[in-house]
């Protein structure tokens, strides 16, 4: 059976360069960047090395880098800095682990807006300049959402940000990899998640200007600043720093044949399958589709294409199990019917084209098979 694999915004294949590069700490001999000895030496320059790569890639200082175990802690980690008790601004079509966070801090005190993104799929600039208050400690967004793609102005975004003095945090773990990224003097701080860009899984990073200080979350040795406390995860760290380092390179290639890719892809759905809906009205990364077909419920659309040896989601990865719609396609105000007849596409630059033309086979046959009376 033909493997086909779609879902890229829930992780990723390792790249061959990525694996070799881990070999450098995982072929031995046994080293702990902490230990005095020779071998530690050897590989706390491994470790320096791997984060001035990575500090590279944000244009920003080493120090400036703390290497995590996966989006999840870098978002924590940034919003659990935030001093004191105040106003948030975010939205209710966040990643799990940034609305989560957020709710929690709202049960302990802290007055949140959620500003709505209608079927735009991101806040407006004029929208968070309205919600600005005297208290306001931060803004929290995604770069881009990770079901629809829809991608946040982030350049006008921290512009106001810094014209207002407030920090501004970004989850950026479905943005990295895909297209261009850069970090404006406005953004204050950047999570993101290693697997999501053909790096291993369990590694993960928090970019963070000096003057925002990261409250640590875990106590115990003075490993990462001491604002990450245990020993450092190296191989992960070199495959997280390598992953990058290629992006670097070849970003515009593989943003280009990410949209080639996507595009083909959309016209193909469109023109073959009937009463097709692509969510998001705003501009969308280049790799990521979230279509409903109505008529069809998402569940068992996801389960015929894995029969089929395809693989998509029903929306984040996080979330998957639940019999609910997408909290984010709802929040969006698509209607539950359409939500629960949705899945998310999301394309690597493994892919090929002749990959995406053989899913469009058995989709448009598995598609007009469901829709049988």
């Amino acid at each position: 059976m033909t493997k086909i694999y779609l879902d890229n915004n829930s992780t990723t294949a390792l790249d061959p360069r990525v694996f070799k590069t881990m070999m450098e700490d995982l072929g031995g001999p046994p080293a702990n960047p902490s230990s005095v000895h020779s071998f530690g030496q050897r590989a706390r320059g491994l470790l320096a090395g791997a984060r001035q790569k990575v500090a590279h890639f944000f244009g920003v200082k080493p120090e400036e880098v703390t290497f995590t175990s996966g989006g999840t802690e870098s978002v924590h980690l940034m919003i659990h800095s935030l001093a004191g008790k105040g106003h948030l601004i975010t939205t209710a079509i966040e990643h799990s682990c940034v609305y989560k966070t957020v709710q929690s801090l709202e049960a302990q005190g802290w007055n949140v807006d959620y500003l709505p993104c209608g079927l735009w799929g991101a806040p407006r600039v004029e929208q968070i300049e309205e919600a600005i208050r005297p208290d306001t400690r931060a803004f929290i967004f995604s770069a881009c959402n990770g079901e629809t793609g829809v991608k946040i102005d982030l350049e006008n975004i921290a512009a106001l940000a810094e014209r207002h003095k407030i920090p501004l945090l970004i989850d950026a773990v479905a943005f990295i990899g895909k297209e261009p990224f850069t970090m404006p003097p406005g953004v204050t701080a950047v999570s993101l998640s290693g697997h999501k860009f053909h790096a291993p899984k369990g590694i993960g990073a928090l970019i963070a200007r000096s003057h925002f200080k990261i409250k640590p979350m875990l106590l115990g040795g003075s490993q990462e600043m001491q604002k990450r406390a245990g020993t450092e995860n190296l191989p992960g760290i070199l495959g997280l720093a390598e992953a990058l380092a290629i992006v670097e390179r070849e970003q515009e290639n593989i943003s280009q044949t990410l949209l080639d890719l996507r595009c083909h892809l959309e016209k193909e759905l469109l023109s073959r399958i009937s009463d097709v809906h692509i969510h998001g009205e705003g501009p969308r990364i280049a790799n990521t589709v979230g279509a409903a077909f109505l008529g069809v419920e998402g569940e068992a659309l996801l389960m015929h294409l894995d029969m089929a040896g395809i693989a998509v989601s029903h929306g984040s990865a996080c979330s998957s199990g639940s019999l609910e719609p997408s909290r984010v396609l709802t929040q969006m105000g698509v209607d539950r019917k359409l939500a629960r007849s949705s899945i998310r596409i999301s394309l690597s630059r493994f892919n090929t084209r002749e990959e995406i033309d053989l899913f469009i086979e058995h989709l448009e046959s598995i598609v007009n098979k469901l829709r049988k009376p």
